[in-house]
């Protein structure tokens, strides 16, 4: 299987050491600290392996109930995991910047986010989002 690694240099080092004694069966075909900085390499790998440190015992918890996303939410959170601006994403869903702000609004509450970057974080916990 070929894969490419995201994540922390020190986690990415431990899952090349954890994946040695299987014999070959994966192979590592790029890696980076960010989605973006691989992105490239995805298109040549069966699958893409986020690395994240355990949470600490200061982080709030992930896996509680959240509200259902909107199918503009979840295009809105895609663009978002992109990196890309609020007045990025209006241009390319078509539709206003104040109604960006409102959809980031929304998906940070219905996630228990702080801000666009926790947002994104949780998404990737729960799953919601797709590397």
């Amino acid at each position: 299987m070929r894969i490419v690694l995201v994540g922390p240099s020190g986690l990415r080092e431990r899952f090349r050491k954890a994946q040695a004694p299987a014999g070959g069966s994966i192979v590592i075909v790029a890696e980076g600290d960010t989605p973006a900085s691989v992105q490239a390499a995805a298109a040549r790998a069966d699958a893409v392996v986020v690395l994240e440190a355990p949470p600490s015992a200061d982080d709030v918890r992930d896996d509680g109930p959240i509200e259902v996303l909107t199918p503009r939410e979840r295009d809105v959170l895609e663009l978002l995991a992109e990196g890309m601006s609020n007045k990025a994403i209006a241009a390319r869903l078509e539709i206003s910047d104040q109604t960006v702000k409102f959809h980031v609004a929304s998906i940070s509450g219905k996630l228990g986010a702080s801000n666009r970057t926790e947002a994104v974080r949780r998404a990737l916990r729960r799953g919601l989002l797709h590397v």
